[in-house]
């Protein structure tokens, strides 16, 4: 079930992009997840289009407490009524993740799945989109689920390790015990790997499942 130890934080940085107007203040706010962040950057406007920055690096330091230590993109591109997830990677060598909705729409969501973890079995849910722009910072260990509310949605993704097939693992998004509120006004289209996924308590028994202490290890070599 959803945590409610959610807590606000806000804060600003200035960044410049060459040929542009400076980069706008960014807010971010702390996510029902020890360790996870929603980062809203403001947009600029005009007759041209839009100008945002969703990932600032110096205030991302500054809220996280290290920089974000980026090896591989990933894009992925979905239907209206596609689900993706909820999908982990093994730890270590785990995987953090910066990810923002480069168009379309998406309700994604958020789950802790560290063992010993202060909010183990949380779940926070953000909408994403390209008005609002913005980003959400999964930590090493947490697991990531979103649907795509309209067509040819476009999920971007900035990672800490590259992928590897092997390690990749996955859970029912449908788990009782979590009870993610997906839209019920969707039909869903999971991937056959999505579909058989085992639940939470599944994972646990077969110990997929990261440890909270082997997270913060491998997060400590990102400082």
């Amino acid at each position: 079930m959803k945590s409610d130890a959610t807590q606000t934080m806000d804060a600003t940085c200035t960044t410049h992009a060459p040929g542009s107007r400076a980069a706008a203040p960014i807010t971010a706010r702390a996510l029902a997840i020890e360790g996870a962040f929603v980062f809203t950057p403001q947009v600029h406007g005009d007759e041209r289009g839009i100008f945002t920055s969703p990932l600032q690096g110096e205030e991302f330091a500054r809220t996280v407490g290290h920089p974000l230590p980026v090896v591989q993109t990933n894009h992925n591109r979905s239907a209206r009524g596609v689900l993706r997830g909820i999908h982990f990677t093994t730890t270590p060598p785990g995987q953090a993740k910066y990810v923002h909705c480069a168009a379309g729409r998406a309700q994604d969501f958020v789950v802790d799945l560290r063992l010993g973890s202060p909010t183990f079995g949380a779940w926070d849910t953000v909408a994403m989109d390209t008005v609002s722009f913005r980003s959400i910072y999964l930590p090493v260990g947490v697991g990531h689920a979103f649907v795509a509310l309209e067509d040819d949605t476009v999920m971007s993704y900035l990672v800490s390790s590259p992928y590897r097939p092997g390690l990749e693992q996955s859970l029912d998004p449908f788990d009782v015990e979590l009870a993610l509120p997906w839209p019920k006004d969707l039909a869903l289209t999971l991937s056959e790997r999505d579909r058989h996924a085992v639940s939470l308590a599944g994972a646990r028994g077969r110990g997929m499942l990261p440890r909270y202490e082997d997270c913060l290890e491998v997060t400590a070599g990102y400082a």
